[in-house]
């Protein structure tokens, strides 16, 4: 069984900052949450916001999206060819996907790509909203073993050392950069 990261890892982008770049062209009453976000990103940065609560108050731009199942499609058919192709040719019907993106954008493009197991944080799609932590690092490592009782995995493939607990249970660990991968300890020693 095969794990992988999905932002720069399986998808060749970032699906939330495209995916909201997607609704601030399409639904105008959006862009007004820039400054929001601003603000929040700040508090961020001054450590007075958590991570969960920066992205909580960024995503209340979905708030503004009339139909946000239809938008999420709209923008996976607009945005599905960002699938790497190295994934396209090893995809396993085992895979799992875990991200810190939210599930809700996730979901259909996992349908569309035949991942059935996906794990990703957890963001009311209507209210933006969290239930449980943002799905990031150390994090990862304990949902997969909450809802899947998995504690190690043949290859994980991520795009940032941010992943490093989930790449400590893999028997193999790739970084990937585009659609090239590179063994996670050999990328670790050309960086230091």
């Amino acid at each position: 069984m095969n794990i992988y990261d999905f932002d720069k890892t399986i998808y060749d982008g970032d699906s939330t900052a495209d995916f909201i770049k997607f609704c601030a062209v399409r639904y105008r009453k959006t862009r007004k949450w820039v400054f929001p976000t601003l603000y929040a990103f700040i508090l961020y940065v001054l450590h007075i916001y958590t991570k969960t609560q920066f992205k909580e108050r960024m995503y209340g731009f979905l708030k503004k999206v009339p139909d946000i199942d239809t938008a999420v499609n709209e923008f996976w058919d607009r945005h599905e060819g960002g699938i790497m192709d190295y994934y396209k040719s090893q995809h396993r019907d085992d895979d799992i996907i875990i991200s810190a993106s939210p599930e809700f954008l996730l979901r259909p493009i996992c349908q569309r790509l035949g991942v059935d197991r996906l794990i990703a944080s957890r963001v009311d799609s209507r209210t933006g909203k969290y239930t449980g932590e943002n799905c990031w690092g150390s994090e990862k490592v304990r949902r997969l073993d909450e809802e899947y009782g998995i504690k190690a995995c043949d290859s994980f493939y991520s795009d940032s050392l941010s992943d490093t607990p989930l790449a400590e249970i893999a028997e193999k660990a790739y970084i990937v950069r585009k659609n090239t991968l590179t063994p996670w300890d050999e990328y670790n020693n050309k960086r230091g």
